[in-house]
Formats: structure tokens, C-alpha cells, sequence
């Protein structure tokens, strides 16, 4: 459970609204663009931050996020850093919820107890972990707990029923809905079993729901309206900044700004 988190998805919720939870990876193009990035997302505006913290082997993610993250630590991205960056961002004036995408690796390497006070500290409200086994993350969720930093896990199509509600019950921020089976990456079109998948989720658990992997384009999202808690748009934005990369004078705050606010729009609608 975290405050700030808790209080966006419930006044949402309360609004019967669908908010935007764009995915920047730290570090890319350089950590010196997040907290004007960060702060342009704000703008835009989006419900909630994820924040991926890049690692050598992302094997949950597409090319284009893999390749953000080679990137991010080919220019000298760290956890020191990142977190570094997190508290100037906050001190900019970020207030918007800010989740942490993290590998177990990562949390094994810094130490558990070590990272979660650290992300605490600079104002990191949630941690998502994508590829902790349900068997382990029991004591995971439970030192996060203890500090107010809610934890997510994932639920793929694939996940038995057993499972799910297993998953969902550890659950302290909200639910990571998987909307297809692999890695990340744009989908042309969202599975027509969406829909009632978040239905039947939702008869295991009251933690909101947002639902990520393949959601590129408004219309996918416009599509999620009243069905999710969140969407989760990721390769999509950092696709657009590689393009912005290439270009003659690169922009990349105004560029995730944009493409943030277009995403937002259908949420925003009558």
C-alpha cells in the first residue's frame, strides 16, 4: 500500500476514469533528460510513472525496450544514479505516483532491504516485479510493506486460475495484466479475450488493474475505457524517442511529451 499511489487509482476509480501509465526507461536516451521527461509526462497528463530499471538481461522485453536498456548502460546508467535522479525529479516538483520496474537481479545485487529504502527515500511509491516467481515474492512484498512501497506482479492470459488468485492476494499497488503471452512490443490489434479475462480478475481482487504489453495507439487505449484501471504504453514511447534520436536536432522531452498527451486523449473524453 502506498498513499500516493492508493489515492490516484481511488479518485479514478471514484471518477470512473481509465488513467495512463507511460513506461520511460532510466536512462535513455541519458539520465540527464528524466526529471524534464518525467515532468513533461506530468504535463501531459498521465495517472502513474513507470520507470524501468535497466538491466542485461531483459528477457520479458521486446527489441525495442532491450535496446533501450543496452543503451542506457553503455552511457553509465546506475542504481545510484537512477535514484539520484528520482529525488531531483521530485524536488522539480513531480508529484505524480512513480513506479519502479525492477529485475530481481537488481534487488539481489543492491540487497533487498538496501533498495527498498532507497527507493523510498527519493520518492519512488511502487515496485513492479517482473520476474520474481509467486514462490519467492512473499518476503519481497513484505519488506516493501513495511516501508509503504506497494509491489505489483504479473498475471499473463496463460496464468491458471489457482495462480492468479495467488498473485493477486500478494498484490499491495495494483495488478500487472498481461494483455497477450510473450514479450513486450506493439500489437497491431489487442486479443478479443481481454475483456473478459479483466472480468473474471476482477472477481479475485479489489487492487486496481492495469494492463500493459502490445498498447501502442489511442484507439487500443479509448478501447480500455471502463475496463482497466490503467493502461501501460511502453515500447511505443521509447520507439518514438529512437526515432527522435536519429533526427537532425533531437528532443526528446518535448517528444515523450507529445506522444503522452495523444495516448491521454481518448482517457480524457466524455
Amino acid at each position: 500500500m502506498n498513499p500516493r499511489l492508493d489515492k490516484t487509482f481511488a479518485q479514478a476509480r471514484g471518477a470512473q476514469r481509465t488513467v495512463l501509465c507511460p513506461f520511460l526507461t532510466a536512462g535513455y536516451p541519458h539520465l540527464d533528460h528524466l526529471p524534464a521527461m518525467l515532468m513533461a509526462l506530468q504535463q501531459a497528463p498521465v495517472g502513474c510513472i513507470e520507470l524501468g530499471f535497466p538491466f542485461s538481461d531483459p528477457i520479458a522485453d521486446g527489441p525495442i525496450i532491450q535496446e533501450s536498456f543496452r543503451l542506457a548502460l553503455q552511457r553509465g546508467a546506475t542504481i545510484k544514479g537512477i535514484l539520484a535522479t528520482v529525488a531531483q525529479a521530485r524536488r522539480n516538483g513531480l508529484h505524480l505516483p512513480l513506479v519502479a520496474m525492477a529485475s530481481f537481479s537488481i534487488l539481489f545485487r543492491y540487497g533487498t532491504e538496501e533498495f527498498v529504502q532507497a527507493a523510498v527515500e527519493v520518492g519512488i511509491d511502487g515496485l513492479i516485479l517482473p520476474d520474481v516467481p509467486l514462490e519467492e515474492a512473499a518476503p519481497i512484498v513484505r519488506t516493501a510493506a513495511a516501508r509503504d512501497l506497494a509491489v505489483s506482479l504479473l498475471i499473463a492470459p496463460t496464468t491458471s486460475p489457482e495462480r492468479r488468485r495467488r498473485i493477486a492476494e500478494l498484490c499491495t499497488g495494483f495488478v500487472y495484466y498481461l494483455s497477450v503471452t510473450g514479450i513486450t512490443g506493439e500489437r497491431a490489434q489487442l486479443p478479443p479475450d481481454l475483456s473478459a479475462n479483466l472480468t473474471q480478475l476482477r472477481g479475485l481482487t479489489q487492487r486496481p488493474i492495469c494492463v500493459g504489453f502490445g498498447i501502442s495507439r489511442p484507439e487500443q487505449v479509448r478501447s480500455l475505457r471502463g475496463i482497466a484501471d490503467g493502461v501501460i504504453v511502453g515500447s511505443a514511447l521509447i520507439r518514438r524517442l529512437q526515432e527522435d534520436a536519429a533526427e537532425v536536432a533531437p528532443d526528446p522531452v518535448r517528444t515523450v511529451g507529445a506522444l503522452a498527451a495523444q495516448l491521454a486523449a481518448p482517457l480524457q473524453e466524455p
